[in-house]
């Protein structure tokens, strides 16, 4: 599989996000997306599958040969959770509940203007310089938080998780990222079902000969950006998969994004911070 370097890291252009996913559905979803290419798995201490996901690759890595190092896994740190002390209780948590000694990469899942950004981001460089996580990033930041957290972090910040989509216009967070050296990680990048039926995506992707969920998220990995997909139905798996071997087209590119709006977000909850426009 392709990567997508960042300040050290090396991430597998695409992954398989897990939210939602619990129980033998999650084990068995983890064990198929590896047998089918997948090297990145995303779960978070408040998704409550953590466990599963572990589970689904320690199997994973059984029948299929494959090292730990082959696979790279993220989790993240919830905003509830972000206070010194807390901090560090929920990464050891996440880790009893992977039963592993260490993740590819830790987030921030979302900031806590209660808690100080610099207290935050000291506890999750900690954590990287302890050895609990390779790499860390950050999730759902905008520009001035970005700003703030790569001016205090000691150790290189590595992603940005944020809502991205054909329907969003992320491009003033998707900019900062790029010129802070960090890479964005795309989730709901199907919009939670809103990308199948749109006019101008089955158009292209008839075209093509592939689906619209294929050109949505083909559209994201030629502008190197890395979606996490959720599926646990094994031929959205293997679809999800197949978008590197065709490309769009400089007008079909334009097309797409032509469809992003401010108002584009399908995940915004209360403890959301004030987005960019």
């Amino acid at each position: 599989m392709t990567v997508i370097e960042a300040n050290g890291a090396r991430i597998p252009s695409i992954g398989l996000g897990t939210m939602t996913l619990k129980d033998q559905v999650c084990i068995d979803t983890v064990k198929a997306a590896l047998k089918l290419g997948y090297r990145h798995l995303d779960t978070a201490e408040r998704y409550g599958n953590e466990e599963w996901v572990g589970e689904g690759l320690r199997q994973g890595l059984a029948e299929t040969g494959l090292k730990r190092e082959d696979v790279f896994v993220t989790t993240k740190v919830y905003w509830d959770k972000l206070a010194p002390g807390d901090f560090e209780a929920s990464v050891e948590d996440s880790l009893k509940k992977l039963k592993l000694p260490w993740v590819d990469l830790l987030l921030i899942h979302w900031n806590n203007p209660k808690v100080p950004l610099s207290d935050s981001v000291k506890s999750l460089c900690a954590a990287k310089k302890s050895g609990q996580a390779k790499h860390i990033g950050v999730a759902n930041f905008t520009t001035s938080m970005l700003d703030e957290a790569t001016r205090l972090a000691t150790e290189p910040l590595v992603t940005n998780q944020i809502e991205v989509h054909p329907f969003l216009d992320q491009s003033k967070v998707i900019a900062a990222c790029k010129q802070h050296g960090l890479s964005v990680t795309a989730y709901c990048p199907l919009a939670r079902g809103k990308v199948p039926g749109n006019e101008t995506l089955e158009r292209i992707a008839k075209a093509h000969g592939r689906s619209s969920s294929q050109v949505a998220l083909r559209y994201l990995t030629q502008q190197r950006i890395i979606p996490i997909p959720r599926t646990a139905t094994p031929a959205h798996l293997t679809a999800n998969l197949a978008v590197f071997d065709f490309a769009l087209t400089a007008a079909e590119m334009a097309e797409v994004a032509a469809l992003k709006k401010p108002d584009g977000r399908v995940v915004n909850p209360a403890h959301a911070p004030p987005w960019d426009n």
